[in-house]
Order: structure tokens, then sequence, then C-alpha cells
């Protein structure tokens, strides 16, 4: 293993937690499943880079039917992005070790682009990556493989040798159909343990 490719939410960043979804809920207004429905259901393109925020918000208020004006654009793109912007410090801290290593460390994650900025403009730690891999600017996202075969690229090593971590198993699953080493990741602890295992 010469290189390690993380995902980013759920993995160095955490997934939106209950009290970050409530504020989004009571942001939009409604009914909160109806919400969640079209809220995903536009994600995939505001990924991709396809839309803006305020381009993805108006899709999203048009499936839900639900007005939409400046402010409440607004409104949404913070709270959305606040939703997503809890970092775990131990997988901070963790980086720094596997960057001391001599570890090449990667990025692929599928994230619109004003998260992207936000993360660039305000957490140091994504300097370490050699290569960033965001959905919104590689026009590709988890789990086509297209995503993954971009930063194998722009690593320049071979499968075999690049670790892919990501807390989802399908995820995972891609990235060993293209030959590189997998983990699925549940805990900081987990994946030190994994990293210091014996190669098979």
């Amino acid at each position: 293993m010469k290189a390690v490719l993380f995902d980013l939410f759920g993995v160095i960043a955490r997934v939106q937690s209950a009290e970050s979804q409530g504020v989004l809920e009571r942001t939009a207004g409604g009914d909160p499943d109806r919400f969640w429905q079209a809220y995903w259901s536009q994600r995939p393109p505001y990924d991709r880079g396809e839309l803006a925020g305020p381009a993805y918000w108006q899709k999203v208020c048009a499936q839900w039917g639900r007005p939409l004006d400046a402010r409440l654009t607004e409104d949404l793109i913070a709270a959305d992005l606040a939703s997503w912007s809890e970092i775990d410090p131990r997988m901070v801290e963790l980086l720094g070790l596997l960057d001391d290593r001599g570890l090449v460390l990667g990025l692929l994650s599928n994230i619109p682009e004003e998260l992207a900025a936000l993360f660039e403009a305000t957490q140091p730690w994504m300097e370490g990556f050699a290569v960033r891999g965001l959905s919104c600017r590689i026009g590709s996202a988890k789990p086509e493989a297209a995503a993954y075969q971009w930063c194998l690229g722009a690593l320049g090593l071979p499968p075999e040798d690049v670790l892919f971590v990501d807390d989802r198993a399908d995820n995972v699953r891609a990235a060993r159909e293209l030959g590189m080493q997998g983990h699925v990741f549940t805990s900081p602890e987990g994946l030190r343990a994994a990293l210091e295992a014996p190669s098979p």
C-alpha cells in the first residue's frame, strides 16, 4: 500500500446530525418527509457540479411544491452547508500520522461546489491531500467507476497500491472491482487496526 484514498462524509467529516437535519427542516418548513425525498432525489446533479446551489434548491422546492425566494434560498444553502461541516478530530490526527509515514493521501468525495469551496477555505488539513477527486469538479461520482479511475490516474499508481476507505459498502465494493484495496469505515480505531494489520 502506497496511498490511502479517503471518502469525506462519514469518515473525516460527520454525516448530518439529527440536530442539523432539524434545522434544515425548520428552515424549509412544510412536511419533512416530502422535503427529504426532494432533497435527495435532486442531489446527484448538484454533487456532479451540474447545478449551483440556487438551481439545486429551485429544483428541490419545485418538486416539493414550496415557494422559493432569494432569502429562503440563502437560508437553505447556509443550513445545508452547516449540516455537513462537523469534523472528526480523531481522523484529522490520523491523516497527519499517515502523512508522516510517507503515505500518499487522496480524497474522493461526492460533494457540491459550495461545500467543497467551504472545506478548502476553512480546513487546513485539506492541503494534505495530493489528489482531490471532488465529484463537482471531475464530473462523476461514487460508485461510478470513472470517479475511482480519475483518482487512480491522478495518483499515478496501480490500483493494488491504493487503499480506499469509505463508510458505504457499495462504494468500497466498486473500488475493489477495479483492483483497489478497500476498507469499510466504522470508526477511527477500526481503521487504525486495519492499517496496522500485516498484509495478506
